[in-house]
Protein backbone atom coordinates (compact mmCIF):
# COMPACT_ATOMS: atom_id res chain seq x y z
CA UNK A 1 0.00 0.00 0.00
CA UNK A 2 2.72 2.41 -0.98
CA UNK A 3 2.57 5.70 -2.82
CA UNK A 4 4.69 5.97 -5.92
CA UNK A 5 6.48 9.30 -6.09
CA UNK A 6 6.63 10.61 -9.65
CA UNK A 7 7.18 14.05 -11.11
CA UNK A 8 7.56 17.41 -9.50
CA UNK A 9 6.27 18.03 -5.99
CA UNK A 10 5.94 21.30 -4.12
CA UNK A 11 5.42 21.69 -0.38
CA UNK A 12 4.99 24.76 1.76
CA UNK A 13 7.73 25.34 4.34
CA UNK A 14 5.12 24.89 7.08
CA UNK A 15 3.85 21.56 5.68
CA UNK A 16 7.44 20.35 5.26
CA UNK A 17 8.38 21.16 8.87
CA UNK A 18 5.15 19.74 10.31
CA UNK A 19 5.53 16.51 8.34
CA UNK A 20 9.10 16.11 9.59
CA UNK A 21 7.93 16.61 13.19
CA UNK A 22 4.94 14.31 12.72
CA UNK A 23 7.01 11.34 11.64
CA UNK A 24 10.22 12.01 13.58
CA UNK A 25 13.41 10.34 12.46
CA UNK A 26 11.66 7.35 10.86
CA UNK A 27 9.06 8.55 8.33
CA UNK A 28 7.34 5.98 6.12
CA UNK A 29 9.60 5.36 3.09
CA UNK A 30 7.21 7.02 0.59
CA UNK A 31 6.93 10.13 2.77
CA UNK A 32 10.71 10.23 3.22
CA UNK A 33 11.02 10.13 -0.59
CA UNK A 34 8.51 12.97 -0.93
CA UNK A 35 10.31 15.10 1.65
CA UNK A 36 13.63 14.44 -0.12
CA UNK A 37 12.49 15.42 -3.62
CA UNK A 38 9.98 18.20 -2.98
CA UNK A 39 10.60 21.83 -3.78
CA UNK A 40 9.90 23.71 -0.56
CA UNK A 41 8.49 27.22 -0.86
CA UNK A 42 7.20 29.88 1.53
CA UNK A 43 3.42 29.53 1.86
CA UNK A 44 2.84 32.87 0.12
CA UNK A 45 4.77 31.65 -2.94
CA UNK A 46 3.00 28.31 -3.50
CA UNK A 47 0.87 28.39 -6.67
CA UNK A 48 -2.88 28.02 -6.09
CA UNK A 49 -3.06 24.82 -8.17
CA UNK A 50 -0.78 22.79 -5.86
CA UNK A 51 -2.21 20.18 -3.46
CA UNK A 52 -1.23 21.39 0.02
CA UNK A 53 -2.39 20.18 3.41
CA UNK A 54 -6.15 20.77 3.76
CA UNK A 55 -6.60 21.76 0.11
CA UNK A 56 -9.88 20.51 -1.39
CA UNK A 57 -8.73 18.52 -4.39
CA UNK A 58 -10.89 17.02 -7.13
CA UNK A 59 -9.45 13.83 -8.55
CA UNK A 60 -10.52 11.46 -11.31
CA UNK A 61 -9.74 7.75 -11.22
CA UNK A 62 -8.04 6.98 -14.54
CA UNK A 63 -9.68 3.56 -14.87
CA UNK A 64 -13.25 4.22 -13.78
CA UNK A 65 -13.45 7.99 -14.54
CA UNK A 66 -15.11 8.38 -11.12
CA UNK A 67 -14.51 11.86 -9.67
CA UNK A 68 -14.34 12.76 -6.01
CA UNK A 69 -13.09 15.54 -3.79
CA UNK A 70 -10.45 14.68 -1.22
CA UNK A 71 -8.66 16.69 1.46
CA UNK A 72 -5.19 15.58 2.54
CA UNK A 73 -5.03 16.06 6.31
CA UNK A 74 -3.08 15.06 9.39
CA UNK A 75 -3.88 11.60 10.82
CA UNK A 76 -5.96 12.92 13.73
CA UNK A 77 -8.34 14.65 11.30
CA UNK A 78 -8.66 11.72 8.88
CA UNK A 79 -12.21 10.66 8.07
CA UNK A 80 -12.02 8.72 4.80
CA UNK A 81 -15.80 8.38 4.42
CA UNK A 82 -16.03 12.20 4.43
CA UNK A 83 -13.11 12.59 1.99
CA UNK A 84 -10.47 13.52 4.61
CA UNK A 85 -7.45 11.34 3.79
CA UNK A 86 -4.43 11.04 6.09
CA UNK A 87 -1.18 12.38 4.73
CA UNK A 88 0.39 9.14 5.95
CA UNK A 89 -1.85 7.03 3.70
CA UNK A 90 -0.67 5.99 0.25
CA UNK A 91 -3.35 8.20 -1.35
CA UNK A 92 -2.38 11.19 0.79
CA UNK A 93 1.31 10.82 0.02
CA UNK A 94 0.45 10.24 -3.64
CA UNK A 95 -1.48 13.53 -3.86
CA UNK A 96 0.46 15.95 -1.65
CA UNK A 97 2.51 18.46 -3.57
CA UNK A 98 1.10 17.63 -7.00
CA UNK A 99 -0.08 20.29 -9.44
CA UNK A 100 -3.49 20.23 -11.11
CA UNK A 101 -3.23 18.03 -14.21
CA UNK A 102 -0.65 15.69 -12.67
CA UNK A 103 -1.25 12.00 -11.94
CA UNK A 104 -1.04 10.46 -8.48
CA UNK A 105 -0.10 6.79 -8.16
CA UNK A 106 -0.37 4.46 -5.18
CA UNK A 107 -0.79 0.76 -4.37
CA UNK A 108 -3.80 -0.80 -2.65
CA UNK A 109 -3.41 -3.30 0.23
CA UNK A 110 -3.79 -6.04 -2.39
CA UNK A 111 -0.84 -4.68 -4.37
CA UNK A 112 -2.82 -3.17 -7.26
CA UNK A 113 -1.66 0.17 -8.58
CA UNK A 114 -4.23 2.98 -8.65
CA UNK A 115 -3.91 6.15 -10.67
CA UNK A 116 -5.87 9.37 -10.38
CA UNK A 117 -5.51 12.69 -12.15
CA UNK A 118 -5.67 15.87 -10.13
CA UNK A 119 -8.52 17.60 -11.95
CA UNK A 120 -8.47 20.78 -9.86
CA UNK A 121 -7.54 22.27 -6.54
CA UNK A 122 -10.94 23.68 -5.56
CA UNK A 123 -9.75 25.38 -2.38
CA UNK A 124 -6.25 25.86 -1.05
CA UNK A 125 -5.73 27.49 2.36
CA UNK A 126 -2.63 29.37 1.21
CA UNK A 127 -4.40 30.83 -1.83
CA UNK A 128 -7.09 32.21 0.49
CA UNK A 129 -4.49 33.88 2.70
CA UNK A 130 -4.42 31.21 5.43
CA UNK A 131 -0.74 30.51 5.99
CA UNK A 132 -1.15 28.70 9.32
CA UNK A 133 -3.28 25.63 8.50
Amino acid sequence: MLATIHGERTLTELDFVRLQKLTGSHPPPALADLLDIADVLPSRDVPADIVTMYAQTEIEDLCTRHRQTLVVCYPGDAEPSAGFISVLSPVGIGLLGLKAGATARWHTPGGEENNARVVAVRFQPEASGDYTT
